[in-house]
């Protein structure tokens, strides 16, 4: 196993770890804590008053989805490491997928667990790296134009 593809697949497997426990402390951990938090507070979504508390949970748990998903797809720039010669752009897949992460979820949790909503502001930076991840890992083990394709066997050449 190549170094590219155990240090993604390892991140990946924490990470995705990690997503399920955020999930579960969001699930049996948050909700008491952001009612008495957020109490009598509102926020509009799609044009309804809803509790601050039940957004704000439901943005925490878009943060641990988002995590988990790109988790896995950690785990599919390190194994796509075994197998692809272009290890340069899923390394660049690798690092926007974790830093997206980090901007993406990370800001919705900050968001979340202090009320300071500037950190939503943080959250786009972190959509844009997932976007540019999933385009360059598909450009990562895409076997078009690459020395990896397979065109079949040689013919000699006529003299």
């Amino acid at each position: 196993m190549s170094c590219c593809s155990f240090n993604w697949s390892t991140i990946g497997a924490v990470l995705a770890g990690f997503s399920v426990i955020l999930g579960a402390f969001a699930a049996h951990g948050l909700d008491g804590y952001f009612a008495e938090k957020y109490a009598g507070q509102v926020k509009i979504v799609a044009g309804k008053e809803v509790p601050a508390s039940q957004k704000y949970l439901n943005d925490f748990k878009t943060g641990a989805q988002y995590q988990m998903y790109h988790a896995l797809a950690l785990l599919l720039v390190g194994f796509s490491g075994l197998t692809s010669r272009k290890k340069k752009l899923l390394n660049i897949a690798g690092w926007c997928f974790l830093l997206g992460i980090i901007f993406f979820s990370g800001s919705l949790y900050v968001l979340t667990l202090s009320g300071q909503t500037f950190w939503g502001a943080i959250a786009p930076i972190g959509g844009t790296l997932f976007i540019v991840g999933w385009f360059t890992l598909a450009a990562g083990i895409c076997c078009c134009g690459s020395s990896d394709v397979i065109t079949g066997p040689e013919t000699p050449s006529s003299t």
